[in-house]
């Protein structure tokens, strides 16, 4: 077994090769940036994609790409990096990852380099997602390879989390044989929309999934638990390179309890979350005194009075007097206060017999030009192989939904570029991304320019309507004759940006058009152009209240 000096950077880097890294991406942000750099030069000599992207939201969505062609993917950032990739991270959650998917965060205690001290512990916690804590370069290296299978275990996003200390630090790490590469498999699309029907049942997936979860922790060996022969008044847990610092001051520790006659304190150091409950419970049982040392914010300190057992008696959420999920109300909380259900008015029976109420999905308006873009892009790819469609949030999600079913993601604002670029990178043949106008103004350009970067093999179609209409026909930011202009200004090759109009009687001609730009081995950019009919309505209101208003003028203001 090879013997290397490494930085914990450099150790994440090599971990995450020798688990059989499909793709990396990041953004530069001490303490993290090494981590990167080794993989760019890993890549460089022939390892395992690796870039830098526009910002840490668009490396994370490239990576969910690959996660979803089942490939192993990293990402690389800072703590406050975190923020900005907050919207796939938490949405990431729902999803049912496939391709291990790791999120290495260096957090930066005393701001060293930093605006803010925020412990990234408090998101895996808020998104219900496992996270790693290694405290020595040998851990960084081990809990990196390992966190590609518990994310393939559990079907969800693993935070890795470092310090800059252990970041920058330079210690002997074994290393072992490099794992293969995972097929190129792509997930169940169901469960990578997340469409409200949807994204419930993910959401009950992933609170199912907290109780093994919570088993896996209680279980790992990185979570030390001694009590055997020690004193179980004063208790001592530790995390991360708080244990560490502990054990640095151990000798002197026992010393000067030897003389006092006292024993060392029971401890249990947790490198592994979900916090191992019944661990911390065991500890704690009887004890009088718990010093907490943990590098960070005091997560575990501020949880401990959740989980031990006191007086008064916490109910809530956590021990399941109120629901987990879903919304509260007036009814919902009554079981709480020990009341009983108001009365209600029940359901006369159909014809059938059955009180079941018939759905009404939402469903494209009659007339949409979404509905001819999406057929065109479905006889575009006809008898191709290899094809992943990812979309964006919008009005054209909707197309995920018969008789279109044409998307296979819908994660958050702006993730089907790079998503698109993520399958790509990650070996599929024709990755289409799908995203409106108005979504890519906000979202859509800097992953653009990821893929423009790389002339990444993918096709980008901008679905425009000319408006907002979501969220209610709002302006868009950018005249619709300004959008070809703009996405030539981020270095498209002309050759390949199309404008097409978005009607039935152009479907043949429009998908003719279409397969040749994805199956060019480029970048290539396709605008399909027709006003919303919403957006018409809007309009010809607008304008026949322009030709009233002198007619009202002249009659003295009377209508």
């Amino acid at each position: 077994m090879e013997e290397l000096a490494l930085l914990g950077d450099e150790a994440v880097a090599l971990g995450a090769i020798h688990a059989g890294l499909t793709a990396a991406y990041g953004y530069p942000g001490t303490p993290s940036t090494e981590i990167m750099e080794r993989l760019i030069a890993e890549y460089e000599a022939g390892g395992p994609k690796a870039a830098w992207c526009a910002n840490e939201k668009t490396a994370l969505e490239a990576a969910l790409g690959v996660s979803f062609a089942g490939r192993r993917a990293m990402v690389t950032m800072k703590h406050v990096g975190l923020n900005v990739a907050a919207d796939p991270f938490v949405n990431g959650a729902l999803l049912g990852i496939k391709g291990g998917l790791v999120i290495a965060v260096a957090d930066d205690p005393g701001m060293h380099s930093s605006q803010n001290e925020q412990d990234s512990r408090f998101y895996a916690a808020f998104a219900l997602v496992p996270c790693l804590e290694p405290r020595t370069q040998q851990e960084a290296y081990d809990l990196t390879r390992e966190a590609f299978d518990i994310s393939e275990q559990f079907h969800v996003p693993v935070i890795l989390r470092l310090v800059t200390r252990l970041s920058h630090a330079r210690a002997g790490v074994r290393v072992s044989p490099q794992r293969s590469q995972n097929p190129l498999s792509k997930a169940d699309k169901r469960e990578w929309m997340l469409l409200p029907a949807y994204a419930r049942r993910r959401y009950a997936s992933l609170l199912e999934r907290q109780a093994a979860m919570l088993d896996w922790s209680e279980k790992h060996p990185v979570n030390r638990f001694e009590i055997e022969n020690r004193d179980r008044n004063r208790v001592v847990i530790t995390t991360g390179l708080g244990g560490n610092y502990y054990e640095e001051n151990l000798a002197d520790l026992k010393r000067a309890l030897q003389e006092r006659g006292g024993k060392e304190p029971a401890r249990l150091h947790i490198g592994a979350y979900p916090l191992p409950q019944n661990l911390i419970r065991r500890l704690c049982e009887g004890a009088e005194e718990i010093l907490v040392i943990e590098e960070g914010q005091p997560l575990v300190e501020q949880k401990l009075r959740g989980i031990l057992p006191q007086k008064p008696i916490i109910h809530g959420k956590m021990d399941g007097t109120l629901p987990a999920s879903g919304e509260l109300d007036p009814d919902v909380i009554r079981p709480a206060l020990g009341l009983p259900p108001r009365p209600a008015l029940s359901i006369p029976a159909l014809q059938d017999g059955s009180f079941t109420l018939p759905g009404r999905p939402p469903q494209l308006c009659n007339g949409c030009p979404h509905g001819d873009s999406y057929s065109t892009i479905k006889l575009a790819v006809e008898g191709l192989e290899s094809v992943a469609i990812t979309s964006d949030i919008g009005c054209y999600a909707l197309g995920a939904t018969p008789p279109y079913d044409v998307p296979e993601t819908i994660v958050c604002m702006g993730a089907s570029v790079n998503m698109a670029k993520g399958a790509a990178d990650a070996g599929i043949q024709y990755a289409i991304g799908v995203i409106g106008d108005s979504t890519f103004l906000h979202s859509g350009i800097t992953p653009l320019i990821d893929a423009i970067s790389s002339n990444t093999p993918m096709t980008l179609v901008i679905l425009d309507n000319s408006i907002v209409a979501m969220t209610g026909c709002q302006d868009t930011i950018l005249p619709s004759e300004n959008l070809s202009q703009l996405v030539l200004g981020l270095g498209l090759n002309p050759e390949h940006l199309l404008q097409l109009e978005a009607k039935r009687s152009n479907l043949e001609s429009n998908a003719e058009l279409l397969r040749k730009e994805i199956l060019f081995r480029g970048v290539s950019v396709v605008i399909f152009k027709r006003e919303c009919i919403e957006a018409i309505k809007k309009r010809q209101k607008i304008e026949a209240a322009k030709k009233a208003k002198p007619a009202c003028e002249d009659r003295g203001g009377q209508a």
